[in-house]
């Protein structure tokens, strides 16, 4: 085991010639602290906060992840009221102090992270939207709780983690690349295999079954919505981006990785069938609209959704889409969309594997519509 020491706001320890003071931030967990730096042989002030997911660069750490997500009931109302008295107090620091955050873009951990990694105290109270609330906690809080997104599935789990005992990972594991005929005996035993290439590469040919989710920041965010923790599955990687794939899958705990493979040549020389993805452009989707055997599903986040949606659309989340099969409809046409591509490819992916075949993938999205003169509906 490794020693450790419980912390209290306002205790200090040294690294090195570094100081660092505990803050007790809590908001977006009661337990949240944060660390603030003083730079000892430079000066006598404090010169950095590290704030882990309490103040992000332009948005707060959300409250809702305890009752969403680990079920603990009642627990996003006391947070942000909590969150309000944290930022209460760290408006106190001076404006020079640099803000070292512990997420950026593409973070489920709050609404509206900015991508630039550090900000400073001064800048965040001028721009970040919480500081505006000074003096109105009500309105704090409505603005706080609003519009969260879905909280991802691996947060109740990652919660449960972090409270047992469990094997340290050390060092990054080595995955073992897999022939064609192993790839296809882990695929017949129901192995997922998870295909992490550009969405418009996966188009091209992917092998069937397989679920497209693309490496970008949101990787291990989809990957913990499809993936199951005591289930090994396979990737489908460039071998330069293993090593960079296993780490994020590693942050979120899913370190049951099988194998992978470099692409889909090795399976296409030993006799493997590939698919396509099958598109539909804006003129044909407009087209099709006209029919009563059209069945457009928008798979954006509610929120995102109930702020404008296609004519016609029916909202069906991409993180729920295995556990709502029944909701889609093997006879008519179905046209899945979301914003500009990424999820929908997952989507379209997902619905294969699980045998719908009247798909089309309406890979423009609400982008596309909207440049292209279209108007939204509520």
């Amino acid at each position: 085991e490794f020693p450790h020491k419980g912390l209290k706001n306002g205790e200090t320890f040294m690294v090195g010639n570094l100081k660092m003071e505990v803050l007790h931030t809590p908001g977006h967990t009661p337990e949240s602290i944060s660390f603030l730096l003083t730079d000892t042989p430079a000066s006598p002030e404090p010169v950095m906060v590290f704030t882990g997911d309490f103040v992000f660069v332009g948005d707060v750490g959300r409250p809702d992840h305890l009752e969403k997500a680990a079920g603990n009931y009642g627990t996003k109302e006391e947070g942000a009221k909590q969150m309000f008295q944290s930022i209460q107090r760290f408006s106190k620091l001076p404006d020079h102090i640099q803000l070292w955050p512990g997420h950026g873009a593409g973070s489920a951990c709050g609404k509206a992270l900015g991508a630039v990694p550090s900000s400073t105290i001064g800048y965040e109270k001028i721009r970040n939207w919480a500081f505006q609330y000074e003096k109105d906690e009500a309105g704090f809080i409505d603005y706080l709780l609003a519009d969260q997104p879905e909280p991802p599935k691996y947060f109740a789990m990652m919660k449960k983690l972090n409270k047992v005992e469990r094997p340290l990972l050390t060092e990054v594991p080595t995955i073992t690349e897999l022939t064609a005929a192993t790839l296809e005996q882990e695929l017949k035993k129901g192995t997922k295999l998870i295909d992490t290439r550009d969405k418009s590469i996966f188009a091209a040919g992917y092998i069937p079954g397989s679920i497209n989710i693309q490496n970008n920041n949101a990787f291990s965010t989809w990957c913990g919505w499809f993936l199951s923790y005591d289930e090994p599955f396979m990737l489908v990687a460039s071998p330069d981006d293993i090593e960079d794939l296993t780490r994020k899958l590693m942050r979120i705990g899913l370190d049951k990785i099988a194998g992978f493979i470099p692409g889909v040549e090795g399976w296409q020389k030993a006799g493997g069938q590939l698919e396509k993805v099958q598109y539909i452009d804006l003129p044909t989707f407009k087209q099709a609209m006209e029919s009563n055997n059209l069945q457009i599903v928008d798979i954006r986040g509610a929120t995102e959704y109930q702020g404008g949606h296609i004519p016609g659309a029916e909202h069906l989340f991409l993180g729920t889409i295995p556990q709502n099969l029944n909701k889609l409809s093997k006879e008519k046409n179905i046209v899945i969309h979301c914003q500009g591509g990424d999820r929908a490819s997952i989507g379209y992916s997902l619905l294969r594997k699980n045998g719908f075949t009247n798909l089309k993938n309406y890979t423009g999205g609400i982008n596309e519509w909207l440049n292209e003169g279209n108007l939204l509906t509520n």
